[in-house]
């Protein structure tokens, strides 16, 4: 048997359940890998998931459907889906898992591969050391947890010195941080590794625990009150709770 198949046999098993307005994807076990509710499949769902948007706030918006995003792990595709449909930016994902894009495409309403979209099979780990990805992607979204959710698969100072590489100058990676404050520490000091400690930037954890932390290839510190304007012009264009991330988003070096 080759590692492939082998690699292959051992992902979990997805499932979904529904408790009427919304529905949720699982991997083997109750925990929520994903969610979308029923009768708007393309606004984002979770909270945490909305906070993973907060290079929003670091982009121009004119320039915003021209850029790049890419999301490291499928999910239910709410990333992938806002992306591409709300704010119709160039959008690929990394999934390892050909039974989550299987059951994404069938119950969680993503849109097939096109012009602006594709979602590639494949370990993030390899692919994102892919030359033809160095230096093109404008917004990183990273959420790779396994169906333990207990800390994230890839989450070392190499790792994050790659994402680096795929960012442009203006460009900025998201990181969902879910579990013990150690492991919080842990993958922080990597990050810091690979960015610098003046690039990190992170919300106070949701109530579920989830820790957004965001990292910007080029670090700026633009003034709160600059912060809140851009955060209410993102909220009035796009929908997102953004005008509340003033009070629980703040750089990490303060």
């Amino acid at each position: 048997m080759t590692r492939k198949k082998e690699k292959l046999q051992e992902l979990p098993e997805v499932s979904v359940s529904d408790d009427g307005e919304v529905r949720h994807l699982h991997l083997g076990t109750p925990w929520i890998q994903g969610s979308m509710r029923v009768d708007q499949p393309f606004e984002i769902e979770l909270e945490y998931v909305q906070r993973m948007m907060a290079w929003l706030l670091f982009a121009d918006p004119a320039l915003v459907s021209k850029g790049h995003a890419m999301q490291l792990g499928l999910g239910a595709g709410a990333i992938t889906k806002f992306c591409h449909k709300k704010l119709r930016v160039c959008t690929t994902t990394i999934e390892l898992n050909p039974q989550v894009l299987a059951v994404c495409r069938q119950w969680f309403k993503l849109p097939p591969d096109g012009p602006k979209l594709r979602v590639v099979v494949a370990d993030a780990a390899q692919e994102i050391k892919n030359p033809m990805w160095l230096g093109t992607v404008d917004a990183l979204a990273v959420d790779l947890y396994d169906h333990e959710a207990a800390a994230p698969v890839l989450d070392s100072p190499d790792f994050y010195a790659d994402c680096r590489a795929l960012l442009t100058d203006t460009g900025s990676m998201t990181v969902n941080l879910f579990g013990r404050a150690s492991s919080f520490d842990r993958s922080l000091s990597s990050m810091a590794q690979a960015f610098g400690e003046d690039a990190l930037w992170a919300f106070k954890p949701t109530r579920e625990g989830n820790t957004v932390v965001l990292a910007q290839r080029t670090p700026t510190r633009p003034k709160r009150t600059e912060l809140a304007a851009r955060a209410e012009a993102i909220q009035t264009r796009w929908g997102l709770p953004t005008s509340k991330w003033m009070r629980v988003f703040k750089p990490v070096a303060a």
